[in-house]
């Protein structure tokens, strides 16, 4: 299987779609497509559904003629040399999806991880598309839990197919024989056949509309703390990421794009551009440059040579102060009703307090470690593109559409992600780079410098939010008010754009199912669109909201005079999942234990991505107003930890990212232009900064939750709430502004 061996010879990312192993189009068809439909539309109804699906070119598909092994489906391919190859449907950009996904496969295949290879798959919705996005995507933390049970479904499948065919070589009954690693058992005589040796004949057993799915008790591989299968390429160095790749005849060039949204280029000189060594071309789009060389360094070299001149267009005035003021300015009477529960105007009539408060959150970069790079060739009979991509069919059809071709001429090779973070949702920089390359008959790798990635990036929106709560006697909240603003992120990836009037789901995530018990609720969203691109990031609305709405429970414990874990404790007594990772967390932090003065502990609660999960952060704060980190508690209640390893590093990861936004992370603009460039002036947090990290896992429901985003939503109100412990200070802007402590400390 020559796609196995260029697999484990130079690691992933630069297997091509066409050397992909496959079955004939109708058995992938109807293997990959018959369990996708299996979760979305049951039983009977799915082999039907999806008998006559296209998207596949035939043509394409006959390559694979060579490939006699075993394809029950789109995701398992073994072949006589027993080698098996499982096939990815999620991105993997750090997160550990490859390794999570690969263990719901092999749990019911009955193989070891260290018995298969793994490839990303090709652009195609009706084999990919998860059941909860709908789309082949990977992001809002959905990927182990769209796929867990269609996997699963996948192995099972496959295992039974095999296992059939052994059964009528030996004539036996099939529930008589076991499997274990591959390998099937006849317990009667001893006789054992590999997989490899079942290939061809599990190939004509028909595929079962109903398998019978382990139990968590039966589980081998689920719930262990297994090394990631990515591992080894990465630390021998044959893992490739987007930014690795190599192809024959490449050339290599880096981007310089208008410095304002919507600006456009008027003129370039480039005399002195051409003269540096090494340079290639110089190629022009509507509102962008690229300088080609024969390596990086002169094409990098040679753009700084380049004297532009720009047409700022009409956001040549914009600041992100304006941006701000827009917000605040809009009148709330022109909002969006998301949730409108009980009687608030009533309720707020009667109560003994009302708390009022407004909060505010900036503009935010990405700024993942690999910066945004595309390569591509644009030859008679298509186009093929090597990019890590969260959006494999988006980009497909973006570049079609750009270059005026059918989506099936454009070959995605989707690569390893150097952090995605939502960044890689967006398909624009490849796009741009498809109309630079469709100018040259080379292949060409276009990389963003890191100033150019942090200044045009899809940003997360500023928000501003008024938010209040009406208090009874006792100081718990009987009505509760939150006017979100900000702009529509869903506006960007809807093609026809969010209807005027349409509630964004993501500006009022998680704000809209209010873990705490409150009788009267009022949230609403009012849409200010800023002139800037703006995009999800890392923890999607639920960052936001979860800020606003922990930071303010803090404040409604502070007004009642009661200590804040007893207080949403007090609001949460009816949610169990709630109560225990909230108790747990609070034990393991010490909560009740005394610190010195300038300390403090804070908590924050939230339940998104059906994880309910609480995190304690310990700080000190000096008078100067610097922050130091103390202590890191999180514990959370993961349903199904599918590997215990990598929700540890994900809600460490998140954190850590999280923090560096709530200390640091800020995108300014002037004159319609970003300020920021680099990280010295996007600062992230350094190792030296970073505390103690301690996680605990609740196994509590039958199917896992989304984790890759929970630790970032927690991150900033438990720090934010810690300050307010340590110094009876509430900062309600991030970052937390260290001048505004330092002179608070000075005053008071």
């Amino acid at each position: 299987m020559n796609m196995i061996n260029r697999t484990r010879r130079e690691g992933y990312g630069l297997v091509d779609t066409k050397n992909l192993p496959a079955a004939t189009r109708r058995q992938f068809l109807k293997g990959g497509g018959m369990l996708l439909a299996f979760s979305m539309l049951g039983g009977s109804k799915a082999l039907a559904a999806f008998e006559y699906v296209g998207g596949i070119d035939p043509k394409e598909w006959d390559e694979h003629a060579g490939f006699h092994g075993f394809a029950p489906n789109g995701f398992i391919r073994i072949g006589k040399d027993n080698e098996i190859v499982l096939i990815m449907p999620s991105a993997e950009m750090g997160q550990g999806i490859y390794t999570g996904l690969s263990m719901l496969i092999a749990e019911e295949l009955e193989v070891g991880l260290d018995q298969i290879q793994v490839v990303p798959a090709p652009p195609n919705n009706a084999l990919y598309a998860q059941p909860i996005l709908k789309s082949q995507t990977t992001g809002n933390s959905t990927s182990t839990r769209a796929f867990w049970t269609p996997l699963r479904q996948a192995g099972a499948a496959a295992r039974t197919m095999l296992v059939n065919a052994a059964a009528k070589r030996w004539k036996v009954d099939p529930a008589t024989l076991t499997v274990a690693r591959g390998v099937v058992t006849n317990p009667a005589n001893g006789k054992t056949l590999k997989y490899g040796d079942l290939v061809e004949a599990a190939s004509k057993e028909a595929l079962p509309q109903n398998v019978a799915l382990k139990s968590k008790d039966q589980f081998k591989l689920i719930g262990t703390p297994a090394p990631r299968v990515d591992t080894p390429h990465k630390v021998n160095g044959k893992a490739i990421y987007g930014i690795d790749v190599r192809v024959p005849g490449m050339k290599v060039g880096t981007v310089l794009a208008s410095p304002v949204p919507g600006g456009k280029l008027v003129s370039v000189d480039d005399t002195a551009a051409r003269k540096v060594k090494g340079v290639v071309d110089v190629l022009k789009i509507g509102n962008a440059v690229a300088v080609v060389g024969e390596h990086f360094w002169a094409a990098k070299s040679a753009a700084d040579q380049l004297k532009i001149t720009w047409d700022d267009g009409a956001n040549a005035g914009v600041t992100t102060q304006q941006m701000i003021d827009a917000i605040k300015n809009t009148p709330v009477d022109g909002a969006v009703n998301a949730v409108k529960k009980g009687d608030v105007a009533a309720a707020a009539k009667t109560a003994a307090k009302t708390i009022e408060a407004a909060y505010t959150l900036p503009n935010l970069a990405h700024a993942t470690l690999e910066p945004i790079n595309t390569t591509i060739q644009v030859q008679k009979d298509g186009v093929d593109v090597w990019v890590g991509t969260q959006v494999p069919v988006n980009a497909q059809q973006a570049v079609a559409g750009a270059l005026k071709l059918k989506p099936e001429q454009v070959r995605i090779h989707n690569q390893l992600i150097g952090g995605g973070y939502g960044r890689r949702l967006t398909v624009e920089s490849i796009v741009q780079a498809a109309l630079f390359a469709a100018q040259v008959k080379y292949p060409v790798k276009l990389i963003w410098t890191r100033e150019e990635d942090i200044q045009h990036d899809n940003y997360r929106p500023i928000y501003y939010d008024r938010i209040s709560a009406a208090l009874d006697a006792e100081g718990m909240p009987v009505a509760f008010t939150d006017h979100v603003g900000g702009g529509s992120v869903l506006n960007t990836f809807i093609p026809t754009g969010l209807p005027k009037g349409a509630l964004d789901s993501d500006a009022v995530g998680a704000v809209t199912a209010l873990s705490y018990a409150i009788p009267n609720q009022l949230v609403d969203w009012v849409r200010v669109d800023p002139p800037i691109n703006i995009g999800f990031w890392r923890g999607v609305g639920e960052t936001h909201n979860s800020f606003v709405v922990e930071s303010f429970m803090d404040e409604l414990a502070a007004a009642a005079g009661k200590d804040p874990v007893e207080y949403r404790l007090a609001l949460l007594k009816d949610d169990p999942r709630a109560t225990a990772v909230i108790k747990l967390a609070a034990d393991k932090a010490g909560w009740s234990e005394k610190l010195p003065a300038g300390s403090g502990r804070g908590i924050s609660y939230h339940h998104a991505f059906d994880s309910p999960l609480a995190v304690i952060v310990e700080v000190s704060v000096d008078e100067q107003g610097e922050i130091k980190l103390k202590k890191i508690v999180a514990a959370v209640d993961i349903g199904v930890a599918v590997n215990p390893n990598t929700v540890k590093a994900q809600l460490e990861g998140g954190i850590i990212f999280g923090l560096s936004a709530a200390l640091y992370n800020n995108i300014t603009f002037d004159k319609g232009r970003v300020m920021q460039n680099n990280f010295d002036d996007y600062q992230q947090i350094r190792i030296n900064e970073i505390p103690p990290v301690e996680t605990y896992i609740i196994e509590g429901a039958d199917h896992p939750g989304g984790l890759g985003e929970s630790g970032t939503v927690s991150a900033a109100p438990a720090l934010g709430n810690a300050i307010f412990a340590a110094t009876g200070i509430r900062l309600r802007e991030l970052p937390y502004d260290k001048s505004q402590l330092a002179k608070a400390r000075a005053a008071g």
